[in-house]
């Protein structure tokens, strides 16, 4: 996109559309995502949490805590309360013993698992007017961006 003269006001026009649109779509994510999880026994900040380990694997308290974005001591308290509803177990790293790894459970991959499988339908439904062709560019345009914010 050129942004030259009357072409840059309308290219920064149609980039604060798009930063909103996004903001709005992140919002209603989130509070369908919070529907969701009412049906379960966690919070979004475990939710988070147990995402994260379901996609990269065990992890740190330091190591989550700076995904989250959250202090250690909170994320500490948010492991310990994952622990006692048998979500996740610490278990020390075999090659350092000083080290400890959150590490998912059972009950927590499947908790993640449905929630995300939920997510996907409602995602399902919303597209359902929407052509094979126009969700093809939708994936490639959010892929493209999410690649770009990422600096690949």
């Amino acid at each position: 996109m050129k942004l030259e003269g009357v072409e840059k006001n309308q290219g920064l026009e149609t980039v604060a559309d798009i930063e909103k649109d996004l903001r709005y779509i992140s919002g209603i994510i989130k509070q369908k995502g919070r529907e969701l999880l009412s049906n379960y026994t966690i919070t979004p900040p475990q939710f988070i949490a147990l995402q994260w380990l379901f996609e990269d694997g065990d992890m740190t308290i330091g190591e989550l805590s700076n995904k989250m974005f959250l202090a250690c001591s909170t994320t500490t308290d948010l492991v310990d309360r994952m622990e006692k509803n048998e979500l996740v177990v610490r278990v020390k790293d075999p090659n350092d013993r000083r080290v400890v790894r959150i590490h998912l459970l059972d009950e927590g991959e499947r908790i993640i698992d449905e929630v995300i499988k939920k997510r996907q339908l409602y995602l399902q439904e919303v597209l359902k007017d929407f052509s094979g062709e126009e969700i093809l560019s939708l994936k490639e345009g959010l892929t493209k961006l999410h690649q770009e914010m990422r600096g690949e």
